[in-house]
């Protein structure tokens, strides 16, 4: 048993190994997985509670997807360096995320699979007025990158890599 698992795992990770290049198609096959989740939870009806901790679970995603490795606040507050350039003469560093597109990308259909996987059950559906949920969810999701963006603007970087000029 130990053996086919082993291989299932290897012939998986070999799989994931031969995605990582292919970026485009990768977040297209997770709009394809979004989409099938989204169609299961639009006829099925209900399971507000799993989408809502979805949502929740991708907006930290997203956070740790903008943030930069080593916290520029943080290495102010130990004494540290400044991690990311401040100024025009600084040394040019690149931004390193602290999670990586590919783990991005791969805890988002992680995430989508088990949430549809929780359709499948009714102990999951709990029933709940759903305005209430996407209220706070959208308010909550307002003041996160109200508070990211700021924190952008004030240690000056920029976690995207179009646009930008290269030194």
């Amino acid at each position: 048993m130990s053996a086919a698992v082993a291989t299932a795992s290897r012939r998986f990770q070999h799989l994931l190994d031969r995605s990582t290049p292919h970026v485009g198609r990768r977040w297209l096959g997770l709009a394809g997985v979004v989409l099938v989740y989204a169609l299961r939870a639009w006829f099925v009806g209900g399971y507000y509670i799993v989408t809502y901790a979805l949502g929740i679970y991708l907006l930290n995603l997203l956070i740790a997807f903008l943030s930069p490795q080593v916290d520029p606040e943080l290495a102010e507050v130990l004494g540290e360096g400044p991690a990311l350039p401040t100024r025009s003469s600084d040394e040019f560093r690149p931004f390193v995320r602290r999670l990586p597109e590919f783990k991005f990308w791969y805890s988002i259909v992680k995430a989508f699979c088990i949430a549809f996987g929780m359709t499948f059950f009714s102990v999951f559906d709990v029933p709940v007025f759903w305005p209430i949920l996407l209220f706070y969810w959208v308010v909550l999701f307002t003041v996160t990158m109200k508070r990211q963006i700021l924190h952008m603007v004030k240690y000056r970087y920029v976690p995207f890599t179009f646009g930008k000029q290269v030194p």
